[in-house]
């Protein structure tokens, strides 16, 4: 059975200054940048998402591959039986979940699963 390829849907940054490299990246590459509060931001423009993760405790040592997939549970599962180790996660975040492991050869990524919320009751 065919199955259709992954896409890679973001590539995360670590940063020492999120607003710092956002900024440079805005103005360098104009490319829009989303920040989802101290410490992340969403870049969009360039043809693949980029984030800028900001928080020292949650980014990750290089530049972060992120592929969407469509069940979060499946990937984590095909991850694990190809010999990649689960790094961090699954979590949520703004819009969606993900976690992130590490291939047989050492590299970093991460899958993710967008996740709708509901909207909250109006009065």
């Amino acid at each position: 059975m065919s199955r259709k390829p992954l896409e890679i849907t973001l590539v995360e940054f670590p940063s020492t200054s999120m607003s710092a490299t956002s900024d440079f990246l805005a103005t360098v590459c104009g490319w829009t940048p989303t920040v989802y509060g101290q410490s992340y931001s969403n870049l969009v423009g360039g043809g693949i998402d980029v984030g800028v993760q900001g928080d020292a405790h949650e980014q990750s040592p290089a530049p972060l591959m992120v592929i969407r997939v469509n069940d979060l549970d499946e990937a984590r599962e095909q991850v694990e039986a190809a010999g990649g180790t689960i790094t961090f996660g699954p979590f949520d975040f703004p819009g969606g979940r993900r976690f992130h492991f590490r291939e047989p050869g050492g590299n970093e990524m991460a899958m993710w699963v967008a996740v709708t919320r509901p909207d909250p009751p109006t009065e």
